[in-house]
């Protein structure tokens, strides 16, 4: 059943992620380890909030970001440095990271005032 869960979450990723980054493929030389041991540490919504705020013009919700500090700053970078690598993201990677450090460091500080 968790192995269920794991793909689950895997693939609504990818779909939604989809949409947020045109041409956002998943290839057969992907680090499965990023997944199994990062996106299965937050919700599917959470996962896609903080996509959304990323890569796009979402809002991560204070939940979410609360969900975000728990699954580490490692886990966040390296899932974020992954997707921002793909080809038809790469010339906007900068952008990206930094958008990166700046919802972690706003995570960061509205999970300590909770």
């Amino acid at each position: 059943m968790a192995r269920l869960s794991i793909t689950m979450v895997f693939f609504l990723v990818l779909v939604v992620t989809s949409e947020y980054v045109p041409s956002f493929a998943v290839e057969e030389a992907e680090p499965k380890k990023l997944w199994d041991q990062c996106v299965v540490k937050i919700s599917p919504k959470c996962a896609l909030d903080i996509i959304g705020q990323v890569f796009g013009n979402g809002v991560v919700s204070i939940p979410c970001c609360q969900e975000l500090v728990k699954e580490g700053k490692e886990c966040h970078d390296t899932l974020i440095k992954y997707i921002a690598d793909r080809p038809t993201l790469f010339a906007n990677e900068t952008k990206y990271i930094q958008k990166r450090d700046e919802l972690w460091a706003q995570c960061v500080s509205v999970s300590k005032s909770i």
